[in-house]
């Protein structure tokens, strides 16, 4: 039988830490212990910044990301591309596009990717209002930015077909060889990708 040095609570704590991405148990328990050995200035004041989250925080009811008002703020946005629709597997991607700055655009957060293994259908994703979007007479791009993997690819078909009788264009992101990349060092199917992508010079 084990043995623990910690009480039930602190225990809590390395449990819950655990779930987050990233973080195994020995991480869990070293972020758990840098936490409470830091109590003033960083287990209360993240424990204040995560009952506001959780107090304040809501998912958008028009894209699906996340913020304290909704709809959000991209959605409020004047500014924004009103012509395109990103279409992004989570949060996190629809962050990642907003720091590169490559796109103003509108957004629509699936909330997953279709994987019939995990048991996730589309009735699970945020599907149902994207053919109304689509659909909306300002339209005329979406950007299927999925991840290119099995589940990501067969997410994208199955919204290609759900678009089908949208009068939009359907697009999805380049594959292929990153920026400062050597050819040496990729895979191959990222090798195929970028060839079968390739463009005019």
């Amino acid at each position: 039988m084990s043995r623990t040095a910690a009480g039930p609570e602190i225990e809590r704590l390395i449990q819950l830490l655990g779930k987050l991405p990233g973080l195994g148990p020995r991480s869990a328990r070293r972020a758990a212990l840098h936490l409470l050995t830091r109590k003033d200035k960083l287990l209360e004041p993240l424990s204040d910044a995560m009952r506001l989250a959780c107090e304040r925080v809501t998912t958008c009811s028009v894209c699906g990301n996340v913020d304290t008002q909704d709809p959000c703020a991209i959605c409020r946005d004047p500014r924004r591309d009103g012509a395109t629709i990103v279409v992004v597997e989570d949060v996190s991607d629809l962050w990642a596009l907003e720091r590169s700055g490559a796109v103003s655009a509108r957004y629509h957060v699936l909330g997953g990717t279709l994987s019939p293994l995990d048991g996730r259908g589309p009735e699970d994703l945020n599907l149902g209002t994207l053919a109304d979007r689509a659909g909306a007479a300002e339209v005329r791009e979406v950007i299927l930015a999925v991840n290119a993997t099995v589940e990501g690819q067969t997410t994208a078909h199955y919204v290609t077909d759900l678009l089908a009788d949208a009068d939009v264009k359907v697009t999805r992101l380049a594959h292929g060889v990153p920026v400062g990349g050597e050819l040496d060092y990729l895979d191959d199917g990222t090798l195929a990708a970028a060839i079968r992508s390739r463009t005019t010079f």
